[in-house]
Formats: C-alpha cells, structure tokens, sequence
C-alpha cells in the first residue's frame, strides 16, 4: 500500500507523476483505428468500382494504397504538429527561465 491515501503510482500524488512535456496518449488514440478505417473505405470504394467498371482487382489494389497513404499522410501531419506545439511549449519555458 503507499504511504498516503489518494496517492498515484509510486506514492506521488495524483497527477504529480506524470511529465510536463511530450505527447499526451490520449491525442494519438485513434489513430490506429483511423488508419483501419481509412483502408477498409478505399479497399470497399475500389472493390464496387472493379465491379462496375470490370476492372478486377485493379482498383481494389490503387484503393487499399491510397488509403494507406493518404492514412500515413494523416499520421504525419498531425505528429509534426504536436512536436511543432511541443517545441514551442519548450522554447516558451526556456525564455521564461531566462
């Protein structure tokens, strides 16, 4: 048992553990699940496309790429853009410490 009631991991208090700066779990948790999704929509588009069009698998094929990197693309963006904001939160704090 730790040594105060209310206390997180390790005896520190709640909140007080975790770090101030880097990437939240929480801000990345669908990711995967968009990714997933993002595959499954241009694998499905590509398939009634190929069926329309007579182009078996062709188009299937393009459609699970696109959504693969059209979901790599997403993934990028919006990790340069939290690194972006944690850059600056870093460089704030050091101009503020001076």
């Amino acid at each position: 048992m730790n040594g105060s009631p209310g206390a997180g991991p390790g005896g520190a208090p709640p909140g007080k553990g975790q770090p101030e700066e880097g990437f939240s779990v929480s801000e990345f948790a669908g990711v995967g699940i968009q990714f997933a999704v993002s595959i499954l929509v241009f694998l499905y588009l590509g398939q009634w496309l190929d069926k329309k069009l007579g182009t078996a698998p062709w188009l299937l094929i393009i459609g699970v790429f696109l959504g693969a990197g059209a979901s790599f693309y997403s993934m990028y963006r919006k990790l340069m853009a939290a690194q972006a904001r944690d850059e600056a939160a870093r460089k704030a704090r050091r101009e503020s410490q001076r």
